[in-house]
């Protein structure tokens, strides 16, 4: 394995211009221990297999800089016997320009579609090995194996014990084992995500480096290493296990935090690290899903919400509450910082796959409310609304000017509020000559959009002699 590894990076400092090119396994952005081993093993196991035409290639999707954050990963890797430096991670290799030449497959683990800044290399997808739900469209050119076991390890196991049995040495079998183990939780039925085909294959591979009866000793300093979080900033503990999820204007981290959600509230000056890492990496909402085990060595889930947008912060908060596939149990807590939600998750087995496609449905609802904005079908709590959630500058509800909000987050990327970005309010402006002044509009269409326009008048006529101050 380790020498496979390091012809991977060989191939990529000097790839023939005759070569037919490069077959990229591709983990995930989180590149957690489970998207490492899938995307190490499987490009291994398309080595030893005659006649496969482009050269596999296991590709880490983060930067290399971020990998000693992934403190388990890099202990499996030493208990395998592997180096850090024989890997090759995303920022290391050109894919759009591969694309662009035409030398360019990939095969995606973990994971069965591409982030949205990568959508443009979809077409050269041509195997999908994931455990996740599937958002993928069938196509005659990609094969696709999407099941829900415990961890997509498991999947790819089973296609080189099936196929390619030679493939399974000691250093690939402690890498299975040691992911299975892990994501299935020791597997422990009672933490509900363990499968019979995971049991299966972690025995199977486990016989062969002679660790079943130890798998116990390994599952905890693998978790000993996970959660050692000691010395890290907030940005990079966001970091550490970080999956992005995109909509048509909004930006979300779905972060996985090792540590008591008190902890981390607690943590000094939270708030605005918070915001200094939604501005760095143009993020409009940070869910940080936060794990601990208790005494009895059973999971407990935390989660909590930031945004400077009250609008995000607040819808994001309700889809995650009304939720019921699956439900979240949520209950408030109390947060000292206001721009942060906080809940304990009363269904511990709710973890980020399970709740994922939660986010995904709010963000595409976001997109359909923005598209459809002032459909009468949209409108039949838009009094109550403007009684209630009136903005200070337009004197609009802040549902209502989703799309004015949409425009301008799209401008500068930040998620931030953007009511610096127009003059100050004048204090009495909600007493006369305000929007507001002449009531409320009729509940209509036409009504919201001709509001719209007159505001934008108003607030035109406001600046010029501010501009020619």
């Amino acid at each position: 394995m380790e020498c496979f590894l390091r012809s991977c990076r060989s191939l990529l400092q000097a790839t023939p211009e005759a070569s037919p090119g490069l077959h990229i396994v591709l983990g995930n952005e989180a590149c957690d221990l489970d998207s490492m081993v899938s995307s190490l093993a499987f490009a291994y196991f398309l080595s030893k297999r005659a006649g496969s035409g482009k050269a596999p290639v296991p590709v880490l999707n983060i930067p290399r800089a971020e990998f000693p954050l992934h403190t388990d990963n890099g202990f499996l890797l030493r208990e395998s016997g592997l180096t850090q430096d024989a890997l090759v991670f995303r920022d290391e290799v050109d894919l759009p320009g591969l694309h662009r030449e035409g030398k360019l497959a990939l095969t995606l683990v973990d994971h069965n579609v591409l982030a949205s800044a990568d959508t443009d290399l979809e077409g050269v997808v041509v195997e999908v090995i994931d455990h996740h739900q599937l958002e993928r469209k069938p196509s005659p050119s990609c094969s696709i194996t999407v099941e829900t076991v415990g961890s997509c390890t498991t999947l790819v196991t089973e296609r080189i014990m099936q196929t390619a049995h030679e493939v399974l040495d000691k250093q690939v079998a402690m890498l299975l084992y040691g992911a299975i183990v892990m994501d299935c939780v020791n597997m422990a039925p009672e933490a509900g995500k363990v499968t019979p085909k995971d049991s299966k294959y972690v025995h199977s591979v486990g016989v062969a480096i002679s660790r079943s009866a130890t798998k116990g000793a390994l599952f905890q300093s693998l978790q000993n290493a996970k959660f050692d979080i000691s010395g890290l900033t907030t940005e990079q503990m966001l970091l550490k296990d970080l999956k992005v999820v995109t909509g048509a204007d909004l930006k979300l981290a779905v972060s996985v935090i090792y540590m008591t959600l008190e902890a981390f509230l607690q943590r000094r000056g939270l708030q605005k690290e918070l915001c200094d890492f939604c501005h760095k990496h143009s993020y409009s909402l940070v869910i940080a899903m936060a794990i601990s085990i208790d005494e009895k060595n059973e999971p407990t889930r935390q989660l909590a919400i930031y945004s400077s947008s009250a609008l995000y912060r607040e819808e994001m908060s309700l889809a995650l509450e009304k939720a019921n596939s699956p439900c979240l149990n949520l209950s408030p807590v109390c947060s000292p910082y206001t721009e942060i939600r906080a809940y304990c998750q009363g269904n511990t087995l709710a973890s980020r796959k399970k709740v994922m496609p939660i986010i995904k449905d709010f963000l595409s609802d976001q997109e359909r409310g923005a598209m459809h904005c002032g459909n009468p079908e949209d409108l039949g709590d838009l009094e109550e609304q403007f009684k209630t959630s009136c903005s200070p500058v337009t004197g609009f509800s802040t549902r209502q000017c989703m799309a004015t909000r949409h425009h301008r987050h799209a401008a500068d990327g930040s998620g931030m509020e953007e009511d610096s970005l127009v003059p100050p309010t004048p204090m009495n402006s909600l007493v006369e000559g305000c929007p507001l002044d002449r009531g409320l509009p009729r509940v209509s269409a036409e009504a919201v959009l001709e509001r719209f326009r007159e505001v934008a008048d108003e607030e035109c006529r406001e600046d010029r002699p501010m501009q020619g101050q």
